[in-house]
């Protein structure tokens, strides 16, 4: 007997909660920060602004700093609700009280204006600062640790009010000559039995239930697939990929703004 799909509208919506465990919808009444590629749909009068419009200036000076990263947001402003969404994988919001919280940039889907985003010293990741909520994707459900902790890298999706973390390296690993191989080149990553992040002191790290990497994607990309429109512009140039840190941690463009 087959069962008769959920049909939602304005008013079925939830107001600022997750409508399933891959999607959630915001309540926009006032601005949002969002990352490009996240909204796949909303009800309203919203308008999306790039970071860095002259009429949005105060909001930027005040809520964004990280200028290696304002090309992948936008801002969301006007009356209405927004579904985010990331390719499937688990959405959940958060809220930060008068907190630190560095979280991996590309898992980070939106963010309300009265929280500080910083760029964190460690690559690839974002830090948001002060009191509001949040919405980030992971691979899997999210589990909060106390350190002292040792955490895959491939799983470490942030850690809140505590030191950034340091390479820890297993001695076996270091004295091998395929560690040694690895460690220069990336060929074979290195897995987390044989690397990993260590926290110290007091705080929370959160990590994912995966040690698959969310893989990042050029976001503002048109798809290159039949029936999109545009497809075949922007994304990859001349069949090259992005070139890719060892270990696959991400590509250079997004890290390092090149």
């Amino acid at each position: 007997m087959s069962t008769a799909p959920r049909v939602l509208d304005v008013t079925t919506l939830p107001s600022t909660d997750n409508v399933d465990p891959y999607t959630f919808c915001v309540e926009l009444n006032g601005q949002w920060f969002l990352q490009k590629g996240k909204m796949i749909a909303y009800y309203g009068q919203i308008d999306f602004s790039g970071v860095g419009h002259g009429h949005l200036d105060g909001l930027v000076a005040g809520s964004f700093h990280s200028p290696l990263h304002a090309a992948d947001w936008v801002v969301a402003q006007g009356s209405g609700k927004m579904l985010l969404a990331d390719r499937a994988f688990d959405v959940n919001s958060y809220d930060l009280e008068d907190g630190n919280l560095t979280v991996r940039s590309g898992n980070l889907l939106a963010f309300e204006p009265s929280l500080s985003l910083k760029q964190s010293i460690v690559p690839g990741f974002l830090t948001l600062i002060g009191t509001g909520k949040f919405v980030a994707a992971s691979n899997g459900a999210v589990h909060f640790v106390e350190p002292p902790v040792r955490v895959d890298p491939q799983a470490l999706v942030g850690w809140a009010d505590c030191p950034s973390p340091c390479h820890h390296y297993d001695h076996g690993y270091l004295k091998g000559v395929l560690g040694g191989i690895r460690a220069l080149t990336g060929i074979g990553g290195a897995s987390g039995e044989e690397h990993q992040f260590e926290f110290v002191g007091a705080g929370t790290v959160l990590i994912q239930s995966s040690e698959t990497l969310m893989a990042e994607q050029a976001t503002g990309a048109v798809p290159h697939e039949a029936g999109v429109p545009g497809g075949g512009q922007g994304g990859q140039r001349g069949g090259q990929q992005t070139p890719q840190l060892p270990g696959q941690l991400g590509g250079l463009q997004r890290r390092f703004g090149l």
